[in-house]
């Protein structure tokens, strides 16, 4: 690997890090806070792609695992992963890998809608189909009551995929970081 890519990799694994300084929002009745830090699994992901944006989350995420208080509200630690939010800390390295595996994939083609789609799919799907779970499992609640808790997130992930998508699609025409594939 490339020093060029190293450095890509902790420049958005210290973007995780900024994005953890919005304060977190947290819900009347929800197990998890609302944080900003999904739109830093959507940039990696889609600005990346898939091998450098999975590697950029990781890193973010042995830094929570090894109790750096980077997440909202200074939080980190095993605590924060045995807890109702920690399904959603391990998914973000898995979101970010699908939306580089997606987004490579569609480079040729790759526009707004595209973007939406690969962004919220990696950005919001794959997040709650392992966060909610654990949400459930963690917090002693059943599966449909994490999942109605969650449907308060949706709007927000909305955003968030929006910022996101116009973001990689700007980026790529500027800066194209990801190389174009066959």
């Amino acid at each position: 690997m490339r020093s060029r890519d190293l450095a890509q990799i902790a420049l958005f694994a210290a973007i995780m890090v900024v994005l953890g300084f919005f304060p977190l929002i947290q819900l009347p009745g929800a197990f998890a806070p609302f944080t900003s830090q999904t739109l830093g699994v959507i940039l990696a992901g889609s600005i990346l792609g898939a091998k450098r944006g999975a590697l950029a989350i990781l890193l973010f995420d042995v830094l929570v695992f090894v109790g750096l208080p980077v997440l909202p509200g200074g939080r980190g630690g095993l605590s924060v992963i045995m807890g109702p939010t920690g399904g959603f800390v391990i998914a973000y390295p898995i979101g970010a890998l699908v939306i580089g595996l997606l987004t490579e994939r569609a480079w040729k083609h790759y526009n707004l809608p595209i973007a939406l789609l690969i962004n919220f799919l990696g950005g919001a799907i794959v997040l709650y189909a392992i966060g909610i779970p654990w949400m459930a499992a963690a917090a002693h609640i059943s599966l449909g009551k994490a999942i109605t808790t969650s449907v308060a997130f949706l709007p927000g992930d909305v955003v968030k995929t929006v910022i996101g998508s116009l973001t990689a699609v700007a980026v790529r025409k500027a800066y194209p970081m990801i190389p174009a594939h066959a």
